[in-house]
């Protein structure tokens, strides 16, 4: 539904992976950098850009592009770690043994998304340890789409399809971002996003068509969860403070009202074929324009969730500084075998 242009974009990161340049032109570059006018470097940098060449870790770039890179991905891969925790306490309830697999195949798939950004984060000169305290003390952001509780099965069947295709819209122009690392983690992460999105189309196609109270159930989900996934594309162009910046850049390739008039109009169609309504008296289609018109977006709500304030922050948060804890074992075990293999390779080589 989402993944038609991913072919291509395979396509063009195998192209991308064979013209990255060796260790030694990378060197090279870096200590004519040195000797070369920050004016010009930054002109040089923004004409691979506008060129549509792909930045690459030890390419000179601007700190402030470094900067939005390290806060970009990081929420990201924040997001993706802490979004294993909605579904995750559905694990142990899910209705069928089948649906158990897949939904822990998701969670652990989401895990893994989270590993592979912390990756590309860390090649900016970042720490993966310093990420994961920041997230931990409450000081970094992530989606605020994850700080709203699932109550009924039927909530992880909308997340599926309602947050995961909104992950998708967003994140399969990323595949194309000027920076080589994320565009690259972001084909593979979109490949997998989308099983998710059509695993939680399927859930919710099952409960609409079974029985009334299942109906129900699913209607109830969508009426849950489809203003707060319209708000995962940020603010309003005109109230976010990075978008144009990030744009120029090639970091974003689409708008955030861009991005949200696209899921939109993708998903009020499925919205039908399931039989279900969209929660918004103000939603109709624009014959001239060809779009669908939707009704206001509380920010406030959003806003009130990035502050802390959510249904779930401080549960969410508190999970993730239990689990941090009790991994301190197997952290710690681990360096204390690389410390050990370190010993006996000194004394070997002695």
């Amino acid at each position: 539904m989402y993944t038609q242009g991913l072919d291509l974009l395979d396509a063009e990161a195998r192209r991308e992976e064979g013209a990255l340049r060796n260790e030694s032109a990378a060197r090279a570059e870096s200590a004519a950098a040195s000797c070369t006018p920050q004016s010009t470097l930054e002109e040089r940098f923004l004409a691979r850009v506008d060129g549509e060449e792909k930045i690459e870790p030890k390419d000179w770039m601007p700190d402030a592009y470094r900067q939005t890179l390290i806060r970009q991905i990081s929420q990201h891969a924040h997001s993706e770690i802490v979004g294993m925790l909605p579904e995750g306490n559905w694990i142990t309830r899910a209705p069928s043994l089948q649906r158990k697999a897949i939904l822990i195949a998701k969670v652990q798939d989401e895990g893994g998304h989270g590993m592979y950004l912390y990756s590309a984060a860390e090649t900016l000169g970042v720490s993966r340890d310093e990420l994961i305290e920041q997230l931990l003390a409450g000081r970094a952001k992530y989606s605020s789409i994850f700080n709203y509780p699932t109550p009924t099965w039927a909530d992880v069947g909308a997340i599926g399809w309602l947050v995961d295709g909104a992950a998708i819209m967003n994140q399969i122009p990323l595949c194309r971002c000027s920076y080589g690392p994320y565009a690259r983690a972001m084909v593979r992460i979109c490949r997998e996003e989308s099983f998710h999105q059509r695993q939680g189309f399927e859930i919710m196609l099952t409960l609409a068509r079974g029985t009334p109270e299942q109906k129900a159930m699913a209607q109830a989900a969508l009426d849950r969860w489809w203003w707060p996934s319209l708000m995962m594309f940020g603010p309003p162009d005109t109230d976010s403070p990075h978008s144009a910046q990030s744009m120029r850049w090639k970091i974003k390739r689409l708008s955030n009202d861009e991005l949200r008039q696209k899921f939109v109009d993708f998903t009020v169609p499925q919205a039908k074929f399931l039989g279900l309504e969209i929660p918004d008296r103000e939603l109709e289609w624009d014959a001239e324009n060809g779009h669908y018109r939707f009704g206001a977006i509380d920010w406030r709500e959003f806003h009130e969730v990035l502050r802390g304030n959510g249904p779930c922050n401080r549960e969410r948060l508190a999970a993730r500084r239990r689990a941090h804890e009790d991994g301190r074992w197997i952290r710690e075990a681990a360096l204390a075998y690389a410390e050990k293999q370190r010993r006996r390779a000194t004394a070997d080589a002695a």
